[in-house]
């Protein structure tokens, strides 16, 4: 009988030759990218050079190469920086996921300034759910933190999406509560689940995001990179 795994040598072969293929593209990307910042003048539009600055981040994390986790937080790091500026708040918290990725001692407070943006404003709430869903593989299983992010991603699809993708989105993040609850407590049926969100009260908005808060304040430290109370008052009024 022919072996068909796809450990054998030709398998493997492919694989190798398409990694190499990859790392070759994302080089020529990195460079091309990186000879465009270079040609940028003193007086060019911040917003130009804050694109460059985070799809150049972001190729260097994908290339995977020594010394790339600390240049990308810098380039990542300036790009937020001027995104906040100019309250393009959706692109900054792209730039908080780029300085999680890092896996840097402070990508975690990056990553609570991205959970802060992403609850506060209404930027694109597959963004937001992805920030954190962050949160929730980043800590222990039996945190209440992640079980807080859970519910908080599934608030926010039903709160800012609408019709069938409301529906399709809704439907992951109610699988990710169950994931978060089984890993929590060893949930396995809805009357369990029922009671493990009554007992960590993870029903009402007015008790969780409260709760949510709590835990990006402790991820951050006071390590705050712009003034909270001057964004909230720049909130849009409904």
């Amino acid at each position: 009988m022919t072996n068909s795994n796809t450990n054998s040598p030709k398998a493997s072969g492919l694989q190798f030759t398409e990694a190499t293929e990859s790392r070759d593209f994302l080089k020529s990307e990195l460079n091309k990218k990186q000879a465009q910042l270079g040609q940028l003048k003193a007086d060019c539009d911040p917003l130009e050079r804050a694109q460059l600055q985070y799809e150049i981040a972001e190729i260097m994390l994908d290339a995977g190469e020594n010394g790339m986790p600390e240049a990308a937080w810098g380039l990542a790091k300036e790009a937020f920086q001027i995104y906040m500026e100019h309250e393009m708040y959706e692109q900054a918290v792209l730039c908080t996921d780029v300085l999680y990725r890092t896996e840097l001692p402070a990508a975690v407070v990056a990553l609570g300034h991205g959970m802060w943006l992403s609850v506060t404003y209404p930027i694109d709430p597959e963004l937001s759910i992805v920030m954190m869903k962050n949160l929730i593989d980043d800590t222990p299983a039996k945190s209440d933190g992640a079980a807080v992010a859970a519910v908080t991603a599934h608030y926010i699809a039903d709160l800012r999406l609408e019709g069938e993708k409301r529906d399709s989105v809704m439907f992951l993040t109610t699988n990710l509560i169950a994931k978060v609850a089984e890993r929590h407590s060893n949930v396995t049926d809805q009357g369990q689940l029922n009671f493990w969100m009554d007992k960590l009260e993870l029903n009402d908005p007015e008790k969780f995001l409260p709760k949510l808060s709590q835990v990006i304040d402790a991820i951050v430290a006071g390590d705050w990179w712009f003034d909270r109370d001057e964004l909230r008052a720049r909130l849009p009024v409904n």
